[in-house]
Parts: C-alpha cells; structure tokens; sequence
C-alpha cells in the first residue's frame, strides 16, 4: 500500500515522535505526516499536495481511484489540529494541473476554508499550478521571505542559505533488519531545506540522483525520513543506492 495512503488512514491520536532541527539558525519541527512546523513563528509548511491529481488524470482518459484529495486533506487536517498554526504556507503544486483549483469540487473547497479559517494562508505558486488558486481563502505568491527563510517552490542553486523549498520530492532509502526501505524524507543540510511531497499520490526523487547535486554540503545532509509515528533521521552517507 501507498506510504502516503497509510498513513492518511493513521488513528492521528496516537503518540508521534518528530524531528527538533535548524535551518539557517530557525528552529523548525519535522512532522512525520510530512509538514515542518516553526514553533517559533506559528507558521505550518506543506509541500507538493498535488490536490485533484486523480481528476487531472481523468480529464486525460487515465482513470485513477477518486480518492486522493481527500486523503491529502484528512492529512492536513491532522496537522493543523495538532499545531493550530497561524500561518500555513504550501510551497507550490497545490494542484496537479492548472484547472485543478476552479474545478475543485465544493466540498472540498469547503474543507480548505474550515481549515484556513482565523488563519493567515499563503500558496506558493509552482510549475504544476503557476497560475495561483482560483477561489480559495488565502494569498498567492512566487516566494515568501519570513523569519530568515526563504519559501519557494523550486531549489535554486544561486541561493541556498535559508531556503526552503519543495519540487523535488526527496525520498531516500535504509536497510534496516536486512530489509529495504524507501521513505519520502526532508532533506537538510542546516543551511538549505526540501520538504517532501505532501500529496498521498506524489512519487519520490532519491537524494542521490542528479537532479540533488549541488543543493547540499553532503558531509552535513541527513534525510528526515517519515514513518508511521515518527522521523528517522539518517545521515546521506548512511543511505542506501
């Protein structure tokens, strides 16, 4: 079964165990349903929740199950339940395609303003959605600078110190009790951070393909990697590939 999927379907009640980190001097919390939390500021990240993906596929005759925005929703109301954020911000591919936003049904529009209610709401624009949202609480936006932090949705090799970004989605692989496993992760440095695709129907990038070069001091990057209840926290010389 889909990583993301299960855990949608996790008893969100149940003990967790994040990751205490910092990124560029911030301190932030990785959460292991995939969102960073700044304690600090109040503030929620998301990344990559790629809603109405199965519907994108459908208007193209790829008929996938129904569920997935659902399932990416029920995620982030755990999340937000737990922290009660004042700011959320989701760093781009908030929708799988360009329509995605003006054809979501209104029944899950209605949940994104229940959750976005009391709420500041920023949508980072991506290559998926560059165009905003269409009729959805909240502001959009190219980037955001808060707090020492830079939130985009792609990495940019020209600037790094602060960033945090999404696009890539990192996924890194461990042996454990002589078995493979591959998890989506965040990826950090201390300096730099990619979040994973929040999204229940998103792959993963490996961080150790080439599209990773050059965005890490690898001898400093560990891999936050999202488990059922908490984060492994691997360093990238341990990881497997």
């Amino acid at each position: 079964m889909n990583h993301r999927l299960a855990l949608a379907a996790t008893d969100f009640s149940s003990p967790f165990a994040g990751a205490d980190i910092l990124v560029n001097g911030v301190a932030a919390l990785c959460d292991p349903l995939g969102a960073l939390y700044l304690p600090d500021h109040q503030c929620l990240v998301v990344s990559d929740l790629h809603l109405e993906k199965g519907a994108a596929f459908a208007r193209r005759g790829m008929m996938l199950p129904p569920y997935d925005t659902l399932a990416t929703l029920n995620l982030l109301s755990a999340v937000i339940s737990r922290y009660d954020p004042k700011t959320v911000i989701s760093l781009g591919d908030n929708f799988h395609d360009r329509c995605g936003s003006e054809l979501m049904p209104e029944a899950f529009r209605s949940v994104i303003a229940g959750l976005a209610r009391g709420r500041d709401w920023i949508w980072i624009n991506g290559n998926h959605d560059p165009d905003g949202i269409f009729d959805l609480p909240g502001q959009s936006a190219d980037e955001l600078v808060l707090a020492g932090l830079v939130f985009r949705h792609e990495p940019s090799l020209r600037l790094g110190k602060g960033e945090v970004a999404g696009h890539l989605h990192p996924s890194a692989t461990v042996c454990r009790r002589g078995k493979y496993v591959r998890r989506a992760c965040f990826a950090s440095d201390g300096s730099r951070l990619v979040m994973p695709a929040f999204g229940v129907l998103t792959g993963g990038l490996d961080l150790k393909h080439k599209a990773m070069h050059g965005l890490f001091d690898r001898a400093a990057l560990i891999a936050h990697l999202l488990g059922r209840d908490r984060i492994y926290s691997v360093r990238f010389n341990s990881l497997i590939g």
